[in-house]
């Protein structure tokens, strides 16, 4: 009852609290009045002094009891000094607690409504969360499922169904995990709260086995750890992975196959002309045995006679040139970071697609920035600038390093470099992979260090 009307007259405001407390000190106080003095009607004077706490301060609270005492003390019954007095310090003190009493009732039922209220707000939010979160699980393409400390499914989504090649109307939950991923019940026996990920080899229900890149993470259950793995079936990337790397892999076994060629007809033709001097000069012209020689040389001439570019006709496409960067930027940061070298790109924010093959072209910029690597492991100032410039129809990507420069630029792009590190292949078999998309790769002199500038179509 008293909470009801607490609640009312704070719906009420703040005026019409008050209004109501001094009407009802007046009508206690004239009915004080009425009855003389032969009767006390101070206990009367609480209800004012409590409904005025509801919106008043505990100084103004302490004001109104001590009002309210007064008006006691004026109609109360006879009595000597000393008595008044105790009875006016009583009564102040009784009307005040009393209000204090009021005040801390309808603070702490302000504190309720607003711990209710956010415990509904925290409700609703919990609600609302655990919807999307079923909604993004039961929508995920990746299978998410989760294991008890026995490697027993306890829950996972459609996906992992479809992954697993679960029967309809089966279900995976309730099945060892031990017989699609093996990995992840080993990793039941680590500590609880190891996360990472792996790519591991899976199996299905009907025995198919598959590539799966898998991140999961332990956490401690009621009965001991349990894991939480979201699984995707990788095969397909895999399987795109390997064939483009074949591809790349004839490519470069064709190109360095010309460049043997090259180097061997060389040798052919000073053979040759060696033969043709000794016969001129010994009269041995009609010598069979030099004559066989010379048909030998002839044939293998003719068996070396392979020509790089009718042999490398493959299919170019468009495309992004932000991604190939992307992808070199990746790829060649942290080395350079952790030798304490810096790259700087200086690349524009929109970028034209070109014509080229885009496994190809990370090769070719990657040897390129490999280089540059390797010719400044002995400097102090290890930097290199990779910059995009576009015009005519043509995009130029420069290389350019702060090492100790070329020593010899006509022989860059000669294959089987005396001095060079590998084969000495990369440079030309980088160049011809340029080439093979209608471009060029080119050195530009420089005062300190080295410049290469990739030259491609735009599409």
């Amino acid at each position: 009852m008293l909470r009801e009307a607490t609640s009312a007259f704070l719906r009420a405001g703040k005026t019409k609290v008050l209004l109501a407390t001094a009407g009802l000190v007046a009508i206690f106080a004239f009915a004080d009045w009425a009855v003389g003095n032969t009767v006390s009607l101070g206990v009367l004077y609480i209800l004012p002094t409590m409904l005025g706490a509801l919106v008043l301060r505990p100084g103004e609270t302490a004001g109104l009891a001590i009002f309210c005492a007064l008006l006691r003390a004026r109609f109360d019954v006879p009595s000597s000094r000393t008595e008044m007095g105790l009875r006016f310090v009583f009564a102040s003190l009784a009307y005040f607690t009393s209000g204090l009493f009021v005040t801390a009732l309808a603070r702490n039922r302000e504190l309720a409504v607003e711990n209710l209220a956010k415990v509904q707000r925290e409700q609703t939010l919990r609600r609302e969360a655990e919807e999307q979160l079923r909604v993004l699980v039961e929508s995920s393409p990746a299978a998410i499922l989760t294991t008890d400390h026995r490697g027993m499914i306890l829950a996972a989504n459609n996906a992992a169904d479809e992954l697993f090649s679960i029967p309809e109307g089966q279900g995976i939950q309730g099945r060892i995990i031990t017989k699609f991923l093996p990995l992840l019940d080993d990793a039941l026996h680590l500590d609880a709260g190891f996360r990472t990920s792996v790519q591991c080899y899976g199996r299905r229900e009907n025995g198919e086995v598959f590539l799966a890149d898998t991140w999961f993470s332990t956490y401690s259950g009621p009965e001991g750890p349990r894991l939480a793995a979201i699984v995707v079936d990788s095969s397909d990337e895999m399987r795109d992975r390997e064939e483009q790397n074949l591809r790349q892999l004839l490519r470069y076994n064709r190109i360095a196959a010309g460049a043997v060629s090259h180097e061997v007809r060389n040798l052919c033709g000073a053979i040759s002309l060696l033969c043709a001097n000794v016969a001129d000069k010994h009269n041995l012209t009609q010598d069979e045995d030099l004559r066989g020689l010379a048909r030998l040389v002839k044939g293998l001439e003719h068996s070396a006679a392979l020509d790089l570019h009718s042999r490398s006709q493959d299919a170019v496409e468009e495309v992004s040139l932000r991604a190939v960067l992307d992808s070199l930027r990746i790829v060649i940061e942290p080395g350079w970071r952790d030798s304490g070298g810096v790259v700087r790109w200086r690349v524009p924010e929109s970028l034209p697609r070109v014509v080229a093959d885009a496994q190809g072209l990370l090769q070719a910029f990657l040897n390129l920035s490999q280089n540059s690597y390797r010719a400044m492991r002995e400097v102090s100032v290890r930097e290199l600038t990779i910059s995009v410039t576009a015009e005519d129809q043509k995009v130029a990507v420069r290389f350019e390093d702060s090492g100790p420069g070329v020593a010899a630029p006509e022989r860059l792009f000669q294959p089987f470099q005396e001095g060079a590190e590998g084969t000495g292949l990369g440079l030309y078999i980088s160049r011809a992979v340029v080439r093979s998309y209608g471009g060029e790769l080119r050195f530009e002199p420089r005062e300190r260090g080295s410049c290469f500038v990739v030259e491609l179509q735009t599409a």
